[in-house]
Formats: structure tokens, sequence, C-alpha cells
């Protein structure tokens, strides 16, 4: 019984995973929740790119390192603090993991150009904590 259920729900479960994947025409929450859970995971992925790549820069200077460490720490509390407030008012609605999903995204964003600004700092400036490569 279960496999012959299975078997016909099989379809549905396509159709939903192909609507997200064009997300320019995605017109149902669910897959706009979907396409903001794929983006916001792909700023993450770039942050956490940049991330190890400054901490291998920090390889030399453990302080510093540390330093990165608890500032990404304070940064993600910070995200996450704020997403939850931002979403707050559609908080248990059908809305709520899009609208957390794009805040989250937005932040991540933010910090991947604090961190791209880090990974171009020019010799000399005293005022960049990551070494030139």
């Amino acid at each position: 019984m279960f496999p012959r259920l299975f078997l016909g729900l099989t379809p549905l479960l396509f159709i939903s995973i192909v609507q997200a994947d064009d997300c320019a025409n995605a017109s149902t929450q669910g897959a706009m929740n979907q396409c903001a859970a794929q983006e916001n995971k792909a700023a993450d992925d770039e942050l956490n790119s940049l991330y190890k790549q400054i901490t291998a820069r920090l390889k030399d200077d453990p302080q510093a390192k540390q330093l990165l460490v608890k500032a990404q720490r304070a940064w993600i509390s910070f995200r996450d603090a704020e997403c939850n407030f931002s979403a707050s008012g559609v908080e248990g609605g059908s809305v709520y993991p899009l609208v957390h999903s794009n805040c989250a995204t937005a932040v991540t964003k933010a910090r991947v150009e604090t961190l791209k600004t880090y990974l171009k700092c020019e010799e000399g400036d005293l005022s960049c904590p990551v070494p030139g490569a």
C-alpha cells in the first residue's frame, strides 16, 4: 500500500522541485520560499569561502585569527537576531520563510562585501587586519 501511494505522489514532488528551480517565475509560496532559501545558501556559501581565505591568510597570526572567529560568531548572532526580528511580523505564516531568508541573504551579502574588502588590503594599510596574498 505505501509504495503504491508514494509512487502516486512522486510526480508531484518533482513538479514542485522543477518550479523552485525556475525562481524568476516562481508563483507559489512554497516555490518562492525554496528560491529564497537557495539564494540564502548561495550567499552563505560565498561567505564561507571568503572566511576560509581570510583564516588561511591569518595562519601565522593566531591572535588575529581568534579575533576573526569572535567577530564572526558575534555577526552570526546579530544576523539571526536581526532576521528573527525582521520576520516577526509574519511569524507563523506561510511567507515567514521567504521574509526570513531574504533578510538573512541581505545581511550575509553585506558581510560578504566586508570580507571581500579585507581580502583586498594594500600592503602597508595599517587599518586592515588581513595581510595581502
